[in-house]
C-alpha cells in the first residue's frame, strides 16, 4: 500500500477506502521516533509491515529531535470506516536505555489505563494491547539492529485530545480510564458497511445451497472458527461468519431452506441470545452479566453472588466469580436451557439449532441438547 497506506476494498457495490489502526499508527511513529534517536536526523515518512502481511508507507507529523531524545506522530486515518479516534496524532518520544535490543513501551497522556480485570492488559497498565505492542518491538527492534545500537530504547506513546476522544467510546464502561486504547489486530482498517456485511452473509449462505448443502455452521467470528478447528477439526471454511448479525443470518438460513444450523461462539457474545439479543453489537445492546445474573435467580443463586456477577466486567470473569460462589454449572445449565429456546423461536421451528459455547480461559463451556447431533453431522462430513 502506498500514499499513506491507502488501500480499496469493494463492498455492497461501492469502492471503499481502507485505512490503519491506533496500533499502526503508532508502531509507525515509535519507528520514526527511534531511527531519529539514533540517525541523528529528521524523518518525515515511516515503512511499516502489518499483521495482515502488507505494508503501510505512513507520514510522519511534528518530528522533534532533542539532544537525548526524538518525538514524532502518525495520524490515525480511519478511512471510510471513521471512528471517534479518526484524525488523531498518535505520538512516539523514544529514549535511549540499557539494555541491548530491549524495548519498553510506556503509554503516555491520552493513552487510557486498565483499571478492571478481564481485558489483554493487566490492571494498571497502559491500553496498549498485545498485537501493537508487537508491532512496536519488531519495528523498533529493526531500527536497533540496523544502526547496530549498544542499548535499547524507551517508547512512550501519547495522544493529544486522547481523553476527550475516549468519553465517545467504550472505553470507560470497559474500565479504561484516561485516554484511547491503542488497538488493532490486522493493522488495517477495512470500512464495511451494515448492509454489505448483510450481503456478504447472504451471498455466502446462497453458496452453500447451490453446493447442496443442508447442515449450516455459524459463528460471530474468527474466535469461533479457530475454536471450530482446534477443538473438532472442522475446517474453518465450513462455517458462515455472522458478525454481529446472528438473527439475520438465522432468519437467511430458514429463508433458504437449510434443516439446521449449528452457532458455535464465545459466551461473551453470545449469552445475550439468552436474553433474545440477536444483534450483539455492543452498540445495540449488552445485557450479558444481567443475562447471567437472571439464570442465577433461577438457579436459586443468593444475593450476595448475583451482585458479584452484576459488577463483573467481562463474561471471562463473570465465570471465574461463580465458580468461586459454586454456582456456575447451574448457571451454565440455565443459560443453555434459554439460548435453546430462543433460537427455536427465532427460527420458528422451521429447522434444527444448536449451540456451542467456549471462553478463552475455560475452553469449551457447554452445549444444547441439538448440538451433539449436529457437531457429529459436522464431523462427519470432514
Amino acid at each position: 500500500m502506498t500514499d499513506a497506506g491507502q488501500g480499496w476494498i469493494y463492498s455492497g457495490g461501492k469502492k471503499l477506502r481502507c485505512g490503519y489502526t491506533t496500533g499502526s499508527c503508532a508502531a509507525g511513529a515509535a519507528k520514526a521516533a527511534a531511527k531519529m534517536l539514533f540517525e541523528r536526523r529528521v524523518c518525515t515518512a515511516v515503512h511499516i509491515s502489518t499483521p495482515a502481511g502488507k505494508t503501510l508507507i505512513l507520514p510522519v507529523e511534528q518530528p522533534l529531535l532533542e539532544e537525548s531524545s526524538a518525538s514524532c506522530a502518525v495520524r490515525k486515518d480511519g478511512g471510510d470506516d471513521a471512528d471517534a479516534t479518526d484524525g488523531l496524532l498518535i505520538f512516539a518520544k523514544a529514549d535511549r536505555i540499557p539494555g541491548a535490543g530491549q524495548v519498553a513501551i510506556c503509554g503516555g497522556p491520552g493513552v487510557g489505563v486498565v483499571t478492571k480485570p478481564g481485558l489483554d492488559r493487566p490492571v494498571g497498565d497502559a491500553a496498549i494491547n498485545s498485537v501493537p505492542r508487537s508491532m512496536i518491538r519488531r519495528e523498533v527492534g529493526e531500527v536497533l539492529d540496523e544502526e547496530g545500537a549498544e542499548g535499547g530504547v524507551r517508547i512512550t506513546l501519547s495522544v493529544p485530545g486522547g481523553e476527550e476522544a475516549a468519553r465517545k467510546t467504550f472505553n470507560g464502561k470497559l474500565g479504561i480510564t484516561g485516554g484511547i486504547s491503542i488497538l488493532g489486530t490486522s493493522g488495517i482498517v477495512e470500512p464495511m458497511s451494515e448492509k454489505a456485511l448483510l450481503d456478504t452473509i447472504r451471498a455466502e449462505l446462497s453458496q452453500r445451497r447451490a453446493l447442496r448443502d443442508t447442515d449450516l455452521i455459524i459463528a460471530p467470528g474468527n474466535f469461533g472458527l479457530k475454536f471450530l478447528s482446534e477443538q473438532y477439526g472442522i475446517a474453518p471454511e465450513r462455517a458462515v461468519i455472522c458478525s454481529n448479525f446472528l438473527g439475520d443470518a438465522l432468519d437467511m438460513a430458514v429463508e433458504d431452506g437449510f434443516s439446521s444450523a449449528l452457532i458455535v461462539g464465545h459466551i461473551g457474545k453470545l449469552v445475550k441470545v439468552g436474553s433474545g439479543i440477536f444483534n450483539t453489537h455492543s452498540h445495540i445492546a449488552d445485557g450479558r452479566m444481567e443475562t447471567l445474573a437472571a439464570c442465577g435467580v433461577e438457579a436459586g443463586a443468593d444475593e450476595a453472588a448475583l451482585r458479584r456477577v452484576l459488577s463483573c466486567n467481562t463474561t471471562e470473569d463473570a465465570i471465574e466469580s461463580m465458580m468461586a460462589d459454586g454456582i456456575w454449572e447451574a448457571v451454565l445449565s440455565r443459560l443453555l436451557v434459554r439460548i435453546d429456546r430462543r433460537l427455536s423461536e427465532r427460527v420458528r421451528g422451521e429447522l434444527k439449532t444448536g449451540c456451542v459455547l467456549f471462553s478463552s480461559r475455560q475452553g469449551l463451556l457447554g452445549q444444547t441438547d441439538a448440538a451433539g447431533e449436529l457437531l457429529a453431522r459436522a464431523k462427519a462430513d470432514v
